[in-house]
C-alpha cells in the first residue's frame, strides 16, 4: 500500500509541476493587464492634475484686495498648487516665448498680474470648472477667469471610454482567468483519481483524503502566485529601463494591491478547483474513472 501510494505520488509530481507553471503563467498575464491599467489610470491622472486655470487680476486693485483673492485660493480644495505672477513676471514669460518687446510702442506694461493654479483630479471636469469660474469672478479683484475647456472635453472623453474599455477587457479576462486555471488544476488532479479512490475504498474519510491535496493546492497557489509576481517585477523593471517616463506613473499601493489580489487568486482558485476535484472523484464510481 505505501508503495502504491508513494508511486502514485511520484506520478502526480509531474502534473504539480505543469500546473504551477500553467496557473503562473495565466495569474502573469493578469498582472500584465492590471500593471497596464494602473499605468492609464495615472496617466489620466497626471493629464487632469496638469489643467490649469488663469485668474487675472483688475488693473489698479489694491495690495490689500489682491493678496486677500491669493490666500483665498490657496485654501481652495481644488488646488492642487498656485503661482501669484505679477504684472513684471507676465511679461518675462511674454518675451520668453519669443515674442517682441512692445518697449518702442508703449509706454506701461499691458499684462495683467494673474493668480495660475493647476486642480486637483477630482475638479477636472466641465462643471465643476464652470462653478470654480463662476464663483472667483465674484470677487471684486478679478477681472477674467480662464481655462482649456476645450481640453478638459476632450480629455474626459477619452478618459471615459479607455476606462470603459479596460473595464470590459478585465472583467473578460478574469472570467477566462478563472477558468483555464480551474481546468489547469482539473487536468493535474485527473491523474489523481484512482489515489483518491483507493483511499477511499480502504476506508478514509473525506477530510482525511482531502486534507493533504488541499494543502498542496494552497501551497501551489502560493508559489503559482509568487512566481507570476516574480515575472511581473522583472517586466515592470525591464520596461521602465526602456521607457524611464514610466517610472513616474509607477504606483506602489496599487502595484502592492495588484500583487497580493494575484497571489491571493492563485491560492483560491488552486484550492477551490483542488476541493471540487476531489469530490467529484469521491462521488464517482470505480467504473467511471476509466
Amino acid at each position: 500500500m505505501a508503495q502504491t501510494r508513494k508511486g502514485s505520488a511520484k506520478r502526480s509530481a509531474p502534473s504539480y509541476i505543469m500546473a504551477i507553471v500553467g496557473v503562473s503563467l495565466v495569474l502573469f498575464l493578469l498582472g500584465i493587464l492590471g500593471w497596464i491599467i494602473i499605468n492609464a489610470n495615472k496617466l489620466g491622472q497626471y493629464f487632469k492634475e496638469n489643467i490649469a486655470m488663469n485668474v487675472y487680476i483688475r488693473e489698479n486693485v489694491s495690495p490689500r484686495d489682491s493678496a486677500a483673492l491669493v490666500q483665498y485660493i490657496s485654501i481652495q480644495p481644488y488646488v492642487k498648487d498656485y503661482q501669484y505672477v505679477t504684472k513684471d513676471l507676465a511679461k518675462q514669460k511674454y518675451l520668453q516665448d519669443g515674442n517682441k518687446d512692445w518697449g518702442a510702442l508703449l509706454d506701461r506694461n499691458p499684462l495683467p498680474a494673474s493668480i495660475d493654479f493647476r486642480i486637483t483630479k477630482e475638479y477636472a471636469s466641465i462643471d465643476s470648472l464652470s462653478k470654480i469660474k463662476n464663483d472667483l469672478l465674484q470677487n471684486i479683484a478679478v477681472s477674467d477667469v480662464q481655462y482649456p475647456q476645450s481640453l478638459v472635453t476632450n480629455l474626459n472623453n477619452i478618459v471615459n471610454k479607455i476606462s470603459i474599455i479596460l473595464l470590459s477587457v478585465i472583467v473578460i479576462i478574469s472570467i477566462l482567468v478563472i477558468f483555464l486555471i480551474d481546468n489547469t488544476i482539473r487536468l493535474a488532479m485527473f491523474s489523481n483519481r484512482f489515489l483518491i479512490k483507493t483511499m477511499q475504498m480502504v476506508g478514509a474519510t473525506r477530510w482525511f483524503i482531502s486534507r493533504p491535496m488541499d494543502l498542496r493546492a494552497f501551497i501551489n497557489g502560493l508559489i503559482s502566485g509568487l512566481l507570476a509576481v516574480g515575472g511581473l517585477i522583472a517586466i515592470i523593471i525591464f520596461a521602465e529601463n526602456q521607457l524611464p517616463y514610466l517610472k513616474a506613473l509607477r504606483d506602489y499601493p496599487l502595484l502592492i494591491m495588484l500583487f497580493i489580489v494575484i497571489i491571493l487568486l492563485g491560492i483560491f482558485i488552486s484550492f477551490i478547483s483542488t476541493h471540487r476535484s476531489v469530490l467529484k472523484y469521491l462521488k464517482m464510481k470505480l467504473d467511471e474513472l476509466y
